[in-house]
């Protein structure tokens, strides 16, 4: 008899991508961009970075953000979500004037924390913030504790007394991550008493002097 004719044995195809399931995966994804941020800075990430780094098909990202600016602002939002949390535990302290003491310094930890994610929250992203509402939402939060302590310590000037905190904050946060405060042409007295303020506690005297307050006052409790 002849042989049996056999059909030929097909070859073993490749594993299709299964998608890819999990609780929240746009929090994950979010939270791999902050990570990445934090140790390798905003330059290098992608989403096809970012799919990688969270081990995820490079299609992924794209359900939940349509591109890179998108997912910038998500990380910011959180960024901001993190910042208003920190400074409403700051504003609980027992004085408005010690609540306004402790926001300023809680506002320089956080930016030297998280330098990278606090050079993104503070922008262009932020600029076109009212394009992300969710941003605009957690900026204005974190705003709003500073406002609402300066108003507990000074209505009639709040507004005032809160630009002129943030103002010390941020450029005291941005000199700080920048390396600027090292090197600086003074006395040596001078250079080594400045060196043994962090940025946190130097931040927490310039207010003091702004508000006037006595030595007593400017210790954190």
């Amino acid at each position: 008899m002849p042989p049996v004719a056999t059909s030929p044995k097909p070859r073993p195809r490749k594993p299709v991508p299964r998608p890819y399931h999990h609780g929240d995966l746009r929090a994950t994804l979010l939270a791999a961009a902050a990570e990445w941020l934090d140790e390798r800075g905003a330059d290098t990430l992608t989403l096809r970075e970012l799919a990688r780094a969270a081990g995820v098909s490079h299609a992924a990202p794209y359900h939940h953000f349509a591109g890179r600016d998108e997912l910038m602002a998500g990380v910011a939002e959180h960024a901001f979500d993190r910042l208003g949390d920190a400074l409403a535990v700051a504003a609980g302290a027992a004085t408005p004037a010690q609540a306004l003491l402790d926001i300023g310094e809680a506002y320089v930890r956080e930016a030297l924390a998280h330098p990278a994610q606090f050079r993104l929250m503070f922008g262009p992203t932020l600029a076109r913030k009212a394009e992300h509402p969710g941003l605009q939402r957690a900026a204005g939060r974190a705003f709003n504790v500073l406002l609402d302590a300066s108003a507990r310590y000074a209505p009639e000037r709040a507004l005032e007394l809160a630009l002129a905190g943030w103002s010390l904050s941020h450029g005291a946060a941005n000199l700080a991550i920048d390396g600027a405060f090292a090197g600086l042409p003074i006395a040596p007295a001078d250079a080594r008493r400045l060196g043994r303020l962090d940025a946190g506690k130097l931040v927490r005297h310039m207010i003091a002097d702004v508000l006037q307050l006595p030595d007593a006052v400017r210790r954190p409790r």
